[in-house]
């Protein structure tokens, strides 16, 4: 795909003419951090990164690109894991931190209506101040909802409530050609015709830049109770999950972790975990409006997890108890990162039932392949965190032993009926894995809508399985 437009002086000029030019990073003043994500090794830079500030700058910006066919890039926080924020073919880049504005608070039909650079960690805490509750929880706080709809990111709170997508009530975006179209609305239902909104979510960039989103809110839930339950194995933590699932306990959160995740992130952050007597465990949590509501819950719970071989059961009740081990859950990806040199990650997504199985192969496949891999996720809805390591591996032993642990991974999420991605979409290094997991039919169509939305293929180009 090398017949994109170079950016040159021309074209920063023409751009210059609709957006403030200290708002423009041209070539040296483009900063590092525009070259990659959180994870991706591939560096790659823009030629000019435009700070927008506006729906009508992105569309005079997307209007002269289309024109001159010149590749568009998406970038938020840049705190992405595939590398769908990377301009892999230069051009330009369209920064949306700037863009961080809470627009409305509608309190009558439970909405929030805000700009795409809002930080997740900040609107949580503005609707939560009002009494509201925004679910959709990724571990990491800091990406926006920019980010967070292009790639339908889900998290903890995923078992009881969903994820982004199901949050999203309407979106204000821009084509390729420069057309700003609103997609959904304020309604709770809506049957008119293709659902246009719920294509452009998870779609990473690829089909219409994100410039307004109207989220669904619900009432705050006035209590919360975290339980961190160990076990002797990490296999019967996994299997006392669908368990939990089946008894109706409905909990906003079902997390499984392990000592040496746990060890990780003791180090990184300099505290010790509140409990050290286990191998593995569960952290789950349940909300509701009164503590005897939720303790009906998790009598049940602490039942089966004890039926189940639970060395314990540790009850954080007051946010001084849960602060400090859902703060050591928060720090995972961090901590193991820092305890390597390089790593890669797989987040595949099984039936909730399948969790035991995919977990259980990964640890054998360790032993198998001899590299380290450690993983820890969300138990409850079957999407799975897995982190190759490089540590003091050769370039070449290194791309090899990832390649065929990633390649195991993958076929055994097939043979489970699980998908690539759970929540971090698949961007540029997951393509491969994407090709290989869906029918010819399905890759076609993807293709089709592609082309329907960005003819001149401007628009993140390069990412996903949806090039021309």
């Amino acid at each position: 795909m090398s017949n994109y437009k170079t950016v040159d002086e021309k074209d920063l000029a023409v751009i210059a003419t609709f957006l403030d030019r200290e708002r423009i990073l041209w070539k040296d003043e483009i900063n590092e951090e525009y070259s990659h994500d959180e994870l991706t090794v591939k560096r790659s830079y823009p030629d000019l990164v435009a700070r927008v500030i506006s729906a009508q700058e992105v569309s005079k910006i997307l209007s002269y690109a289309n024109e001159n066919k010149i590749p568009v890039t998406p970038r938020g926080a840049g705190t992405g894991l595939v590398g769908a924020s990377v301009a892999v073919q230069k051009g330009i880049m369209i920064d949306t931190t700037l863009m961080n504005h809470i627009l409305e608070l509608d309190e009558e039909n439970l909405t929030l209506t805000v700009e795409p650079g809002v930080l997740i960690m900040t609107l949580r805490a503005y609707v939560e101040e009002h009494g509201f509750f925004y679910p959709p929880d990724p571990g990491e706080k800091s990406a926006t909802i920019g980010g967070n709809i292009s790639t339908n990111a889900g998290g903890m709170t995923a078992v009881k409530y969903g994820v982004t997508r199901d949050f999203v009530r309407a979106l204000e975006v821009v084509l390729a050609d420069g057309t700003i179209l609103e997609l959904g609305g304020k309604v709770v239902k809506n049957s008119s015709g293709y659902d246009l909104k719920n294509m452009i979510i998870g779609s990473e960039g690829t089909l219409a830049f994100i410039t307004k989103a109207i989220l669904r809110l619900i009432p705050l839930p006035k209590c919360n109770i975290s339980l961190l339950i160990p076990f002797p194995t990490l296999a019967q933590a996994i299997r006392t999950v669908p368990l939990i699932i089946k008894s109706k306990a409905v909990p906003t959160a079902i997390e499984f972790m392990e000592r040496e995740v746990i060890l990780d992130a003791e180090e990184y952050l300099g505290k010790k975990f509140p409990d050290n007597q286990a191998n593995a465990y569960l952290l789950l949590k349940f909300d509701g409006n009164t503590k005897e509501e939720i303790a009906k819950y998790y009598d049940d719970v602490a039942k089966i997890c004890l039926e189940q071989g639970a060395i314990d059961l540790l009850i954080a009740d007051t946010e001084e108890r849960s602060n400090p081990v859902w703060k050591t859950r928060g720090a995972f990806l961090e901590a193991i990162k820092a305890s390597t040199t390089m790593m890669d990650e797989v987040d595949v997504v099984v039936p909730r039932n399948r969790v035991n199985d995919f977990v259980e192969f990964v640890h054998d496949l360790r032993e198998e392949i001899g590299i380290r891999i450690k993983s820890f996720g969300h138990a409850g809805d079957g999407n799975l965190h897995v982190y190759i390591l490089r540590d003091d591996l050769s370039e070449d032993k290194w791309h090899e032993l990832m390649n065929a642990a990633m390649n195991r991974m993958y076929e055994k999420a097939r043979e489970l009926k699980g998908q690539v991605s759970g929540e971090h979409g698949i961007g540029l290094v997951k393509q491969p894995y994407l090709k290989e997991s869906l029918p010819a039919t399905s890759l076609n169509i993807m293709r089709g809508v592609k082309k329907v939305f960005d003819p001149n293929n401007i628009l993140n180009p390069g990412k996903i399985y949806c090039a021309h």
